[in-house]
């Protein structure tokens, strides 16, 4: 009995033990052969004999692997292997892995392509000028051909929304027009209110010099309703509700959601980005009107308490400048401004990556986007009324 238990315990500690034999196939082909349990707690032998072996024997160009006598394995293994790959690298000898066990396979692949991009790093030379130039001329004619993509499938989903086919929670539009119009009503008012009270005071300062204080009204109701209103509301919300749209579909794409509405055959233009532009477009103009009232305020404000004038007065002189036609653009560039945002806005949320550090780029994106989108499109709605006299 006693001499069976001796065998047992020379046999599990035989099994325990880290073992290499080296066997070669060929001219030109190392067998190495592993066995036992290469974990960190057992003793493992060092591969400077193979390193030794793999130095002298030029000829040598390829080393397989077979690890069947492996009991099991963690991290000791892993980085015994490493040394031999590091060597053959050197040495150009072509390594093949597949006698190894599948999860060190795997492992050491990731070790490989991490190496791989640390010495692309390191190694890598500045680009010239003309590539960078080109790469970025590139890019730019993809990036063009991906907005051009995402504007179409935006207009045929809201083509569908018109033919009563356009599949979405009608509660989501509700709760984007509350966002966007209720909610965003304290900042509209502010920032109206003080670009109202710039205007009035950097053209009063002005105007008093020629005893032309009255015309302050004029300077402050065309500017704030042709266009600063409707400028300054869109900037607001392209940092404000651009940039949450950009978020709140980055974060659905991060977690893989879109990819479910497209597995379960939901459109994601028609659930997610038509709602959210139907209810930004609507609430713009209104908010566009409520910026007008607020700014022709600000300009009140100036004019009663610094200029000395009559609030009939003034109200009648804005009353005779500002034209139905300025109104309409106004409001024309606000609703244009409004599609704009949330296009910018989904946008960049589709297109962000799959990672945290995505979704706040995204959201950045869509900002710079949505206020670039506004300021082009003010230059282009100001030419063509030039250009019709309006």
């Amino acid at each position: 009995m006693k001499q069976n238990d001796a065998i047992v315990n020379d046999a599990r500690k035989s099994s325990e033990q880290c073992t290499v034999a080296l066997d070669q196939l060929d001219f030109k082909t190392l067998l190495i052969k592993l066995g036992g349990s290469w974990i960190l707690k057992n003793k493992r032998p060092s591969n400077h004999t193979i390193r030794e072996k793999l130095t002298a024997q030029a000829e040598i160009a390829h080393i397989v692997f077979d690890t069947t006598a492996v009991v099991q394995w963690d991290s000791g293994l892993l980085t015994f292997l490493s040394g031999i790959l590091d060597q053959s690298f050197q040495q150009g000898i072509t390594v093949d892995r597949t006698g190894l066990p599948e999860g060190a396979q795997k492992l050491l692949e990731l070790t490989k392509a991490g190496s791989e991009k640390k010495e692309d790093q390191k190694g890598a030379h500045p680009a010239s000028f003309l590539f960078r130039l080109g790469l970025t001329t590139v890019n730019l004619f993809r990036s063009a051909g991906d907005v051009l993509a995402f504007i179409g499938e935006a207009f045929t989903a809201l083509f569908n929304f018109f033919r009563g086919k356009a599949r979405f929670r009608r509660c989501d539009m509700i709760r984007v027009i509350q966002d966007c119009g209720v909610e965003a009503l304290p900042i509209v008012s502010l920032i109206s209110l003080l670009v109202g009270l710039i205007l009035a005071f950097v053209g009063a300062v002005q105007l008093m010099m020629f005893g032309a204080q009255i015309y302050v009204a004029n300077l402050v109701g065309i500017a704030m309703v042709r266009v600063m209103a409707a400028v300054m509301t869109g900037i607001i919300m392209a940092g404000r509700t651009g940039a949450a749209f950009a978020a709140q579909l980055g974060t659905m794409q991060v977690n893989e959601e879109i990819d479910a509405f497209k597995t379960m055959g939901i459109s994601p233009m028609e659930f997610l980005v038509l709602p959210r532009m139907l209810g930004l477009t609507l609430m713009m103009p209104l908010l566009c009107l409520y910026a007008d009232l607020m700014g022709l305020l600000g300009g009140l404000i100036v004019a009663v308490g610094m200029l000395d004038l009559n609030i009939m007065e003034y109200y009648h002189q804005t009353r005779s400048a500002v034209g139905l036609s300025d109104l309409l653009i106004g409001l024309i560039q606000s609703t244009v401004f409004g599609i704009l945002i949330a296009l910018a806005g989904c946008l960049r949320g589709i297109q962000c990556g799959r990672s945290a550090s995505a979704v706040g780029d995204a959201a950045t994106s869509a900002v710079v986007t949505g206020i670039v989108s506004i300021i082009v499109a003010t230059a282009i709605i100001t030419v063509i009324t030039h250009v019709m006299g309006i």
